[in-house]
Formats: C-alpha cells, structure tokens, sequence
C-alpha cells in the first residue's frame, strides 16, 4: 500500500494554543493511502481529516483555537479526540458504535426439528378419543343397537360375564396359550437368527428355509397340523409359536447383518474372544432389530389365538366370541375383541418399557 505524507505549516504570527506550542511550529502530518489537509477559516492549523482504515473520522476544533484536534475512531471503536480547549465538540458514534449493535441483536430463534416431549399417557388418547365417539354416536341413536350396542352395554355384560359368567377361565385359559406359545417362539426366533446371522454355514442352511415358511400361509397349516399333533392343544401352541418366530427371526438377523464390519476388525484388533464379541458388540448392536420383532411377535400371538381357539376348544375368549356368535350375542363378540386389545395394548407397552430401560445409552426422536 503506497503511502504519501502531507506536511502543512502556519505563519508564525499565530496565537498560542495553550499546551506550551506555538501554531507556527503546528505541522499536521497523516498516513494512509490519501490525506487531505484543510486550513479552518480564522486559525493558523490546518484540521487533518484523518480516515482510519475501515472506521469513520471526525475533527473538531474549538472557535478561537490554534489547533483543530482530529478526531479519530479506530477500528472497532466509537469514541474521537476532543479539542484542546473545553468548547470542543465531541464526535461519539460511528461505525464503532454500529458494529457493538449488530451483535448484540439477539439471534432469531432456530425451529426445532424433533418431535418434542412426550406426551403424558400418549396411547391412551386415541382409545379414549374413539370411545368417546362411539358413546356420542350411540346416544345419537346412529348406531343400531342390535349390530354395535353401546358402550355401557358391553361394560354392563363385561361385570355380568366376570361375576356369574366364565370370563375369569376364559381369561387364564386364553393368557396360557399364548404364554406358551409365545416363548417357543421366542425361543426359536432367538437361536435360529444367531445361528444364521454369525455364521455363513447357518445362513446357508437356515435363511432360506425360513423364508419359505414365511411365504406360506400360518392358518394354512392348521390342517396339517391338526392330523400331525392331534386337535388338543399342542396344534394351538405349535401355531402360535410359528406366528411368533418369524418376525423375531427376520428383524433380528436383519440388525445382524447390519452391524458394521468396523466393529469386527476392531474387535479383531483388540483380541476378542468369540465370547466376548458377542457379548460387547454383536448384542448391543442387534437389540434395536430384536425389539421390533419381539413387539412385531407379541401382537401376532393375540392375532392367532382368536382364530384358534375357535377350533375344538372348550374354553378361551375364542370359543366365548364363537358360542356368542351362534346366538347372536354381539355384545359378548365385543367383550372378546376388547379384551383382546386390551392385552395387546398392554403387552406392547411393555415391550416398549423394556426397550427403553435396556437402550437407554441410544438417543432416538422417540426418546
């Protein structure tokens, strides 16, 4: 950057300035890539305008003065040089100033992309929302009793079902043959995915087979399987354990296959043992995979028990809705149906609580 330097000198007539200088001896020098000097009219000092690079420059000379005093905000600053006598002006602001408000001007607030807080019992809203329209369409007079009753109707038949009925065996009848199917096929689920996922000779051996079970359809077995185990029970709890399997399989050795394969050089380089990989890196990063499928298999448990239990059986919600059904009782067949929701309700909550208690280290949108 050239630099030119402007010297100006007064006649030595001039009065003094009051700070032990006369104004003839005054000379006015600046630096910078151009400098002007004006001479102020009745004094013997020029006045330099002096810009500072990038700031803003003002000079203000008391009436009657030799010197006019440059006033000078430096970068980043709002503050210039008064004069040398009490009368002198005083030039505050500038780009200085400006630059201390635009920072602090408080930010316009970012909008959040996650979905927000919990809601207080969330899944209840929308099972009260839905009784709350059908109670509403049912005072109306919209709905025709003999087809849907009321709500207190099916809550009046409940009470008498549970106090003079068979609803209490119905219910414990219900809940173990879904516990027991449900285990075996978690059971199943669980080894069959391990073994296909950790090991090629497994996947080749057992992916394929499970796939085409899965193509098939489940109630379509229960022929076969009522000629192969008997129309007891044990065809009921081998169903339902079919039904159970195959969503805990698929979605476990689904997070098996996903797991990166950094992970296994690093476990590699750091000299696990078979043992110890799969207990520090294979399971933490499989169970968000199990989980979907240990919900995905306690719904179809409840799903596969209502048409079982309506086959050569003496007890159950099952065979409670199917003798409804005879005698067209629709107010039992809706007694069973919520009793039917009311477990699954219940049972994927408590999925969702383990999951959330087990995988509490992973930050999701959900928690």
């Amino acid at each position: 950057m050239t630099t030119r330097t402007t010297t100006t000198t007064t006649a030595p007539d001039t009065t003094d300035t009051g700070n032990g200088t006369e104004a003839g001896a005054d000379t006015a020098t600046a630096t910078d890539t151009a400098t002007a000097a004006t001479t102020a009219p009745g004094t013997g000092t020029a006045a330099p305008a002096v810009p500072a690079y990038g700031t803003d420059t003002a000079a203000a000379a008391a009436p009657g003065t030799g010197t006019a005093a440059p006033a000078t905000a430096g970068n980043a600053t709002g503050t210039a040089t008064t004069g040398t006598e009490p009368g002198a002006a005083e030039a505050v602001g500038g780009a200085g100033a400006g630059d201390r408000r635009s920072w602090r001007t408080p930010r316009a607030r970012r909008r959040g992309l996650a979905p927000g807080k919990r809601l207080p019992a969330s899944r209840l809203i929308g099972p009260a929302l839905f009784f709350a329209l059908w109670a509403v369409a049912s005072a109306a007079g919209q709905l025709d009793p003999g087809a849907i009753p009321a709500p207190w109707t099916v809550l009046k038949t409940t009470g008498h079902l549970w106090t003079e009925g068979t609803l209490p065996t119905d219910v414990l009848t219900s809940l173990e043959r879904a516990g027991y199917g449900f285990a075996l096929g978690l059971t199943a689920g669980v080894l069959l995915a391990l073994a296909s996922g950790l090991s090629r000779v497994g996947e080749a051996l057992i992916d394929g087979t499970v796939q085409l079970n899965r193509a098939i359809p489940t109630l379509g077995l229960i022929p076969l399987f009522i000629l192969w185990l008997g129309i007891g029970e044990t065809f009921k709890i081998a169903i339902i354990a079919i039904v159970v399997y195959i969503p805990i399989y698929l979605n476990l050795h689904s997070a098996l296959s996903g797991i990166d394969h950094r992970f296994v050089e690093l476990a590699e380089v750091q000299g696990l043992s078979r043992l110890r990989f799969v207990r520090e890196i294979v399971i933490p990063g499989a169970l968000p995979g199990f989980f979907v499928g240990l919900r995905l298999g306690v719904t179809g448990s409840w799903l596969s028990l209502v048409v079982l239990e309506q086959i050569n059986a003496t007890s159950g919600l099952g065979y409670m809705m199917f003798q409804a059904q005879n005698y067209g009782r629709t107010d039992i067949i809706l007694v069973g149906l919520l009793i039917y929701g009311i477990f699954g309700l219940v049972s994927d909550s408590a999925v969702r609580l383990v999951e959330r208690k087990v995988l509490s280290w992973r930050r999701t949108l959900s928690s």
